[in-house]
């Protein structure tokens, strides 16, 4: 099977899976994903959070999702719990459909990592 097609494969399972668990059956979008990632990686899930944490928590996921790639690194947790990274290298320029496809492969490898998909 080719590369993408296995990438979108497992990309619609994510979103089915999901989808049933948050969002009852609505399909999530992309920044829905991440920031369910986010909220994952900071461990915090009883909490609600603000608008400004929000986009912290996505910031949390994208730095998660792209270490493997060499963007990140950890650095460490802050006293409130909240994870840091540094900048590896920066990232490349983009245009949005290729930004899609790279975090849609990230978060398919995080997903397979963590087992929620094989």
């Amino acid at each position: 099977m080719a590369r993408d097609e296995l990438l979108k494969q497992r990309w619609e399972l994510i979103v089915e899976r999901l989808s049933a668990k948050f969002s009852d059956g609505d399909p999530l979008d992309l920044d829905a994903i991440i920031y369910l990632i986010g909220v994952q990686e900071l461990g915090q899930l009883d909490r609600r959070f603000k608008k400004d944490h929000k986009l912290d928590l996505m910031h949390i996921a994208i730095c998660k999702l792209l270490t493997p790639y060499g963007f990140y690194e950890f650095d460490y947790v802050d006293e409130d719990g909240w994870p840091h990274y540094k900048v590896k290298e920066e990232l490349p320029h983009l245009k949005a459909g290729e930004q899609s496809i790279l975090m849609k492969d990230a978060i398919v490898n995080y997903f397979l990592e963590t087992e929620f998909i094989d």
